[in-house]
C-alpha cells in the first residue's frame, strides 16, 4: 500500500488551495510548457498524488513549479514527497560554483536540443527568479579571485578579445536571422573555449575582471538567443549565470543590462510580480547610474514596460521620459560597451510602444510603431523588424481597422524571410488567432494573409 504523501500535503495546505485550485494551476503551467499530456489533470490526480500515488512523465516536475511560484520560492522534488533514490538534493543556482555550471550548463543545453523533439521543453521556473541578498553580490568577486585555476593556462588582453569578437559576431547574427538557428554554436564555444579561459591564471585583476565581463556577455547571448528561440528555462539559466560572472567581474552596469533581458522575458511570459522585482533590481547597486546613457535608455524603458503592465500608469510614463533623456544624451562610440550597439532610436520607440498598448493606449502604440518600421534599419534587424510589424498589425486589429493589419502583416511576413525565430513564430500565431473570425467571410485580404501565415508557420521554427 503506498505511503500517503504528507510532504506534498503540507505544501499545499501551506498554498492556501484546494485539490481543485492546485489541479486548475497545474493545467496551466503544463500548458505554458507545451506539456499536453497534463492538460485533463483533475482534482482526483491531485488526491492520488497526496494519497501515495507517483506522478508519471513530466507531473512531477510541473506540480513542482507550479507549487514554487504559489509560494514565491524554489522547491525541490524532496520537498513535495516525490524525490526517488536517484534524486539528489539541489542546490540553489547562486550557491553552484561558476565555472561547474558554465561547463555543464553548455553541455546540458547541447543534450536538451538533441532531446527537444522527442521531451518538449522544459517548464520556465519562476521559483528561479528569485534573486540572493545583498552579501551574496558583495562577496562575488572574491569568490572568483579565490577559484582553483588551471596554473598552465594564462589569459590575458588576447583571450578577452577573442570572446568578444565571438558574441559581436552571434549578437548580430540574432538580431537578422533570430535565435533559433546557430545557437549550438554559441552554446559549444562557451564549453569549449570560455570555461577555459574562465579557468586560467590572470596576469591582474583587470584582466580577470575584463575576461569575467566577456564571458558574461558571451553567455547573456546565448541566454538571448534561447529565448528568441522560446527556449524559456534555457534563457533563464543562461541568464541567471551570466548574472553571476557578472557579479564577479564586479560589473554592475552589464549585471543592470542582464536583469533587463530577465525583467523583458518574465513580462512576455505574463510574470508581472517578477518582471516588476527583475526590472527593479536592474536599477539599483549602481547598475544604472554606473551605465552610460545609451544603457540607461535601455534598462529604463524596460523598467518602464514592467510598471505599465503592474497598472502603474504614472511611473511607467515618468520612466519613458526618463529613458528617452537617457537616449539623447548618447554618443555613438563615447565609450559604450559593444553590447548596446542595438539600441537606437527604432528600438526605444519600439518598446515604448509596447509599453502604451500595455497601458491601453492603442493610438500611442501605433504611433510609436510606425517611428520604431521608419527608423529601422531592416536588413540589419531583420527578426526585430518583422516582430514589430506583426505587433503593429496586432494593435491596427485591436482598433477594429483589418484592412490596416493586413496590409502590415504582409510586411511583416516579407520580413520573416529567413527568420528562424520564435517570437517570428508567435507573431504568424497571433495573426491567423486574430484572422480565424474572417475566414469565412469572404475578405481577400484576410484569406491572404491567414495563408501566408499558415505556410510561415512551417519554417520558422
Amino acid at each position: 500500500m503506498a505511503r500517503r504523501n504528507d510532504e506534498l500535503a503540507a505544501v499545499i495546505a501551506e498554498a492556501g488551495w484546494s485539490q481543485p485550485v492546485v489541479a486548475a494551476a497545474v493545467v496551466r503551467v503544463a500548458a505554458e510548457a507545451g506539456v499536453d499530456e497534463l492538460l485533463t489533470v483533475t482534482r482526483s490526480h491531485i488526491a492520488m498524488w497526496v494519497a501515495g500515488t507517483q506522478p508519471r512523465g513530466r507531473a512531477a516536475d510541473i506540480l513542482r513549479e507550479t507549487l514554487s511560484r504559489r509560494l514565491g520560492r524554489p522547491l525541490t522534488l524532496a520537498d513535495i514527497g516525490l524525490a526517488g533514490a536517484s534524486d539528489t538534493v539541489a542546490v540553489s543556482e547562486w550557491d553552484t560554483d561558476t565555472l561547474t555550471t558554465l561547463v555543464d550548463l553548455g553541455r546540458n543545453s547541447m543534450d536538451r536540443e538533441r532531446r527537444r523533439l522527442l521531451t518538449g521543453a522544459a517548464v520556465y521556473s519562476v521559483g528561479g527568479l528569485i534573486l540572493p541578498r545583498d552579501p551574496w553580490w558583495d562577496e562575488a568577486p572574491q569568490r572568483a579571485r579565490s577559484r582553483a585555476v588551471d596554473p598552465n593556462r594564462r589569459v590575458g588582453e588576447t583571450e578577452v578579445r577573442a570572446v568578444r569578437e565571438m558574441t559581436e559576431f552571434f549578437a548580430r547574427r540574432d538580431q537578422r536571422h533570430g535565435g533559433v538557428d546557430g545557437r549550438t554554436a554559441l552554446y559549444q564555444y562557451i564549453v569549449d573555449d570560455v570555461a577555459r579561459y574562465v579557468s586560467g591564471v590572470f596576469s591582474s585583476e583587470n584582466s580577470r575582471r575584463s575576461l569575467y565581463s566577456a564571458a558574461a556577455e558571451a553567455v547573456y547571448v546565448a541566454g538571448w538567443m534561447s529565448f528568441d528561440a522560446s527556449q524559456h528555462e534555457s534563457a533563464r539559466r543562461y541568464f541567471t549565470l551570466a548574472l553571476k560572472l557578472a557579479a564577479e567581474a564586479d560589473d554592475a552596469p552589464l549585471a543592470g543590462h542582464i536583469l533587463r533581458a530577465m525583467a523583458h522575458q518574465a513580462i512576455d511570459l505574463g510574470h508581472v510580480r517578477e518582471a516588476l522585482t527583475l526590472a527593479t533590481a536592474s536599477v539599483e547597486r549602481k547598475r544604472y547610474t554606473h551605465a552610460t546613457p545609451r544603457e540607461r535608455a535601455l534598462i529604463g524603458v524596460v523598467r518602464a514596460r514592467a510598471l505599465a503592465v503592474d497598472g502603474q500608469k504614472s511611473n511607467a510614463i515618468a520612466a519613458i521620459h526618463g529613458a528617452e533623456a537617457d537616449l539623447d544624451q548618447a554618443v555613438a562610440g563615447d565609450d559604450e560597451p559593444q553590447r548596446v550597439w542595438f539600441f537606437q532610436e527604432a528600438s526605444l520607440a519600439h518598446e515604448t510602444a509596447r509599453t502604451l498598448w500595455a497601458l491601453g493606449d492603442l493610438d500611442g502604440a501605433l504611433r510609436h510603431f510606425r517611428a520604431s518600421v521608419r527608423l529601422r534599419r531592416a536588413d540589419s534587424f531583420s527578426r526585430t523588424h518583422a516582430v514589430t510589424l506583426g505587433y503593429m498589425g496586432s494593435v491596427q486589429a485591436g482598433q477594429g481597422n483589418i484592412d490596416a493589419a493586413c496590409q502590415t502583416w504582409s510586411r511583416a511576413l516579407d520580413a520573416m524571410d529567413g527568420v528562424q525565430s520564435g517570437r517570428a513564430r508567435e507573431s504568424a500565431v497571433t495573426m491567423r488567432t486574430i484572422l480565424s473570425p474572417f475566414r469565412n467571410r469572404g475578405i481577400p485580404a484576410a484569406a491572404e494573409v491567414d495563408e501566408r501565415a499558415r505556410v510561415a508557420l512551417r519554417r520558422v521554427t
